[in-house]
């Protein structure tokens, strides 16, 4: 089975422009983030896929696969089918499995890729998978730049929300705090399917690829992570991962990668 690992990255984040090149510990973020998964024994290969030739030129410096894509896109998915399009016609391959791993989360571990995909190895009928950890902090849950997402009873994603859900406003407080891990594995037909369709009212309003999937009477499968991550969505979010990354034991991988 060929599973392919795709990492979406651009320049002009709206949030914090320039990001995937914002420097961790003498290193930009992209990079470290294709380091991590590269270092993943299931996938056959990792790819960043870009619409700016700085991230891509420096993806090649560092002896990695960069893919050009359309600079119109506006989910990270969407950028994913286009680069994966392109990888399979360039490498005369097809592609079975495409991981996407967004280049705004350092602190991706190889083993999350392992979780994300197994699912579906082992049940041909799951399409797409993605993780979901918990969140430890009423801060956290509040913030808009965590996607918050509620699940039925056998772990489908019910909705995902930049606002607190389910809601702590009617006397329950202890409610489950669940969060959106952008590891996110796509069967290559369901992800060329997803990309045929046109974005839904939910999907603009929530910016979140995958209510294009639930508004479309289709299942995402969440799977439970316990490893901590955090997405760079600011400065702050920024200094507090160069913080979290210090004593990491993972970059010491690197250099065989």
């Amino acid at each position: 089975m060929n599973i392919i690992s795709i990492i979406p990255a651009r320049m002009g984040s709206t949030r914090f422009p320039g990001k995937p090149m914002a420097d961790i510990l003498g290193m930009p973020m992209i990079g470290h983030v294709y380091k991590r998964v590269k270092i993943s024994k299931l996938l056959n290969e990792v790819y960043v896929a870009t619409c700016d030739k700085e991230i891509y030129e420096y993806i090649e410096s560092i002896g990695g696969k960069a893919v050009m894509t359309s600079d119109c896109h506006e989910r990270c998915s969407d950028r994913c089918a286009e680069a994966m399009l392109t990888i399979e016609n360039d490498e005369n391959i097809k592609v079975d499995v495409m991981v996407m791993v967004q280049g705004d989360e350092p602190l991706t571990f190889p083993e999350m890729i392992d979780e994300a995909v197994e699912p579906m190895l082992k049940d041909s009928s799951i399409k797409i998978t993605n993780l979901v950890a918990d969140i430890h902090t009423v801060k956290e849950f509040e913030d808009p730049n965590e996607v918050k997402v509620v699940m039925d009873k056998n772990y489908n994603a019910l909705y995902f929300s930049r606002e607190p859900v389910p809601s702590r406003k009617k006397g329950v407080i202890d409610v489950p705090m669940k969060k959106q891990v952008c590891v996110i594995p796509f069967t290559r037909d369901f992800l060329l399917e997803y990309n045929t369709i046109d974005p839904t009212p939910l999907e603009i309003i929530e910016s979140v690829d995958m209510m294009r999937i639930l508004e479309n009477g289709m299942s995402v499968k969440m799977i439970p992570t316990a490893y901590e991550t955090k997405a760079v969505d600011t400065q702050a979010d920024l200094n507090r991962v160069i913080e979290m990354m210090r004593n990491d034991n993972l970059i010491e991988g690197y250099h065989d990668v």
